[in-house]
């Protein structure tokens, strides 16, 4: 039996985040003073916010590609993080802990990697393999809180502020990146958090942060089948 993914750097994190989106949620009814700031100012400080959080959800659909992509995930900072991503009707439940990454995919995704044989054998099965290596590390990415951070808000060209507005219920200011399309929303009552990050066109979409610093559980599924085995033949 073989292993192989050729979806992983498709689902790499960084490419797709850092063209497109992201969100969070203030937690005061005081405004920061965030939206009088400079756009530098107002990123720096988005960023920050997030980077200093605990947990965070992480939601939406941006393409890949020119294929839509589909992400709902719980980040839990410096531990990892858990929940699902959709492409080309490929679907994967992933979940990272303890310097493992453990994945369970849908019968379609067993038979892109292992093959139609192995994929009857796989099917409701979780995969595990290391965080850091491997045929899984670019899936591990997707749940690391403070790549993501860095990644989506220090890549980024010339910025505008575009004025302050109501996303989904809450006070933001819009900053938008001139020279490489895109805007994000930060909070701007309670802690400055990212709360979304949009861009339209082919390449955009639209993916929301909330629930910052929420409490999250990770747990380890029980009976997972070490990749190294499969690939091994064992």
């Amino acid at each position: 039996m073989y292993v192989r993914l050729p979806l992983a750097a498709r689902l790499a994190l960084a490419p797709l985040l850092a063209a497109v989106v992201l969100s969070g949620c203030g937690s005061s009814s005081s405004g920061n003073g965030i939206a009088s700031k400079s756009p530098e100012q107002i990123v720096a400080a988005a960023r920050a916010a997030a980077d200093g959080a605990a947990t965070v959800h992480v939601a939406g659909t941006l393409r890949s590609e020119g294929k839509p992509l589909t992400i709902d995930m719980e980040l839990v900072k410096a531990k990892g993080g858990r929940g699902s991503i959709t492409l080309e009707g490929v679907s994967i439940n992933l979940i990272r802990v303890g310097g493992a990454v453990y994945i369970n995919g849908s019968q379609a995704f067993y038979r892109r990697i292992a093959g139609p044989a192995a994929a009857k054998l796989l099917q409701g099965k979780w995969l595990k393999a290391p965080e850091n290596s491997g045929n899984f590390a670019s899936l591990a990415s997707l749940t690391d809180l403070s790549k993501l951070v860095d990644t989506t808000l220090a890549s980024h060209g010339k910025l505008a502020r575009d004025g302050t507005k109501t996303v989904d219920g809450q006070k933001v200011v819009a900053v938008t990146d001139v020279s490489q399309g895109g805007t994000l929303y930060v909070a701007t009552v309670g802690t400055p958090f990212p709360i979304d990050i949009a861009k339209d066109g082919g390449s955009g979409g639209r993916i929301t942060f909330d629930r910052w610093n929420k409490p999250v559980t990770l747990t380890a599924p029980a009976n997972a089948i070490n990749i190294n085995q499969l690939q091994n033949g064992h």
